[in-house]
């Protein structure tokens, strides 16, 4: 039998469990793609399902954007050779250009091109150590900022417990006010004390913020945390790193969601939606920084013509819409139509977000708050596929819904949503999936 015969006879789940490496994959649910139009997914079969996740916030503009396709079909039928590290090419100068305009920060600055937020967060560590001299970081735990070796090092997500990391590393509790274990006055006198006793200031080259913590489960800081935290660091010298790979360029509801915190950051990280669901993703830094040394941070493809295309396509498209406008506007509708299901539904612990990047945080019991388990958090996901909707899971814990879909989503498509999460949550409490049915699905 031909190759193409096998492949008509076994679905794609099959065939993709056969052959993509398990540490490449984190399946949420058995949906499995044969195309994508706005914010609807199209499953094998044709059944077309409401993406509530934008591949993770990855497709930005939602499928088949015009301006997307208008700008990669260009891009490829005239293709501007391969590779930046070469030559120059108009997509990927102009889209630097119009990146330095759109994000706000002081004094003469440049732009690396990556493939994904993962490359970027590891270029800041290895460029900023080696320009600074100091070999020593700041992130918080719960933060996720990527998944190679520097990226991961620098993270303190529960998933990645398996990479260690990196020697000299402060990992500070991210203030949470829907379980303030830690306030955000007592995590300062941490780093107060830390820079006191075992951790000279002057050996930390950076702090790694993320202005919404996603990973760790959509916590929103609590106001003026992040902004006291950069004041003390840049009183020592220590650079602040902004990470926006998962909520920037429209999402909070501004262009960049650091603008919801006063932050004045010396390095923006981009990705992910930057490409409108092509690799790409960026770091804006000061010259002194970005020009330590040529040929330090090199990747043959990154900032080709094509991918650049798509971002400056998405760049434009959220400046000239006004999208984060948009996102303002329905994510207050969705927020607002999940906040009501907490009247019928008792596992809705919490609410919050910013924009489109909404989390709905699921507690077994609202007195004390404790997180239901994630076999539970699953089958909500299971359930809200099985009704139209494609949706994931984040937190500690892995007990927080996370929502981060299209910049384009309708009004109507968000109060679909709503719906979906409604009756997912009452078929879960009735019992209407199983413990066997999300097993391959808990990953995370």
């Amino acid at each position: 039998m031909s190759r193409e015969a096998v492949q008509k006879t076994r679905s794609l789940r099959e065939r993709d469990a056969d052959t993509i490496a398990e540490i490449a994959r984190l399946r949420f649910s058995p949906l499995s793609l044969i195309g994508g139009r706005g914010s609807r997914l199209i499953e094998e079969g044709g059944r077309e399902i409401l993406d509530l996740s934008a591949s993770a916030g990855s497709a930005s503009l939602g499928y088949g954007h015009p301006a997307v396709v208008e700008a990669v079909t260009e891009a490829t039928r005239d293709m501007a050779g391969a590779s930046l590290l070469l030559y120059p090419n108009e997509n990927a100068v102009s889209l630097a250009e119009t990146l330095l305009a759109v994000t706000p920060g002081e004094g003469a600055r440049k732009v690396w091109f990556g493939h994904s937020g993962s490359d970027a967060n590891d270029c800041a560590v290895r460029v900023l150590q080696a320009a600074t001299g100091r070999s020593r970081f700041i992130s918080f735990i719960g933060s996720y900022h990527g998944n190679l070796s520097g990226s991961m090092a620098v993270s303190g997500h529960t998933a990645m417990t398996h990479t260690l990391p990196r020697p000299g590393l402060v990992l500070l509790p991210y203030p949470e006010p829907f379980r303030p274990r830690f306030t955000a006055d007592a995590v300062l006198d941490m780093l107060d004390y830390q820079f006191e006793t075992t951790c000279p200031p002057h050996q930390v080259a950076a702090v790694f913020i993320e202005p919404l913590m996603s990973d760790g489960g959509l916590i929103v800081p609590p106001p003026g945390f992040l902004k006291a935290l950069a004041d003390r660091c840049r009183r020592h010298g220590i650079r602040i790193v902004v990470d926006e790979v998962k909520v920037g360029l429209g999402r909070s509801g501004l262009m960049h969601c650091f603008e919801h915190e006063g932050l004045a950051p010396d390095m923006v990280v981009l990705g992910k939606g930057l490409g409108g669901g092509l690799p790409l993703s960026a770091v804006v830094g000061p010259r002194e920084i970005m020009d330590h040394a040529p040929a330090f941070a090199l990747q043959t493809t990154a900032g080709n013509p094509v991918t650049t295309a798509a971002g400056r396509a998405v760049v434009e498209t959220v400046a000239r819409e006004r999208l984060w406008e948009r996102a303002a506007r329905v994510g207050q509708v969705f927020s607002d139509g999940l906040r009501a299901l907490a009247e019928r539904h008792e596992i809705i612990g919490d609410v919050r977000g910013r924009g489109l990047a909404v989390g709905v945080d699921l507690v077994a019991d609202r007195e004390s708050r404790a997180p239901v388990p994630v076999s539970t958090t699953a089958k909500v996901i299971y359930r809200g596929y099985e009704l139209g909707a494609a949706f994931s899971y984040v937190g500690l814990k892995g007990n927080v819904l996370e929502f981060t879909p299209p910049l384009t989503l309708t009004e109507a498509e968000a109060l679909e949503g709503v719906a979906i999460v409604d009756r997912a949550l009452a078929d879960v409490a009735a019992g209407r999936v199983s413990d066997e049915a999300v097993a391959p699905f808990m990953m995370w």
